[in-house]
């Protein structure tokens, strides 16, 4: 029988479902960054968000417990990234970065949200893991989107 409360199981599926958007929104804004260092980072946090998405699955699986199989509901973007894909017809570095940081404010809320509930042991710290690489992720865009921003 797993440890899991109702609101704790949730919690680590919002946060598989948010890595996914966070996997798929990364990896569409690379595709129209201009500076290719800029987009090699950011495809590398493409891959970290899909590398974290796994990880939670086989922790779900670990405690007997099947994660959702929403993938962001068919692929589509969530709530924070759902803008992105305007700003990338703009070919604007700093509007698309400002929609990664978006993206990503959301991530930490979600990260801090799932904190709050309690669950067995291992998945904790890998949720507070993932939590202060999230932060760190998010931090760098904010600091990214500060350098690329317009000079008016």
């Amino acid at each position: 029988m797993s440890e899991f409360s109702s609101e704790a199981r949730g919690a680590i599926n919002h946060l598989i479902e948010t890595c996914r958007d966070g996997q798929y929104g990364f990896e569409e804004a690379a595709k129209s960054i201009g500076d290719p260092a800029l987009r090699a980072e950011l495809m590398q946090y493409s891959m970290q968000r899909r590398e974290f998405a796994t990880a939670l699955q086989q922790a779900l699986r670990s405690v007997g417990e099947e994660p959702q199989d929403s993938g962001s509901l068919s692929g589509k973007l969530h709530r924070g990234w759902m803008n992105v894909r305007q700003a990338i017809t703009s070919s604007d570095d700093y509007s698309i970065l400002a929609e990664c940081e978006r993206g990503e404010d959301l991530a930490v809320e979600a990260y801090r949200e799932a904190m709050a509930n309690p669950v067995p042991p291992g998945i904790d710290d890998l949720v507070e893991t993932q939590y202060s690489a999230i932060k760190h992720v998010h931090d760098r865009i904010r600091s990214l989107r500060e350098a690329n921003k317009p000079l008016h």
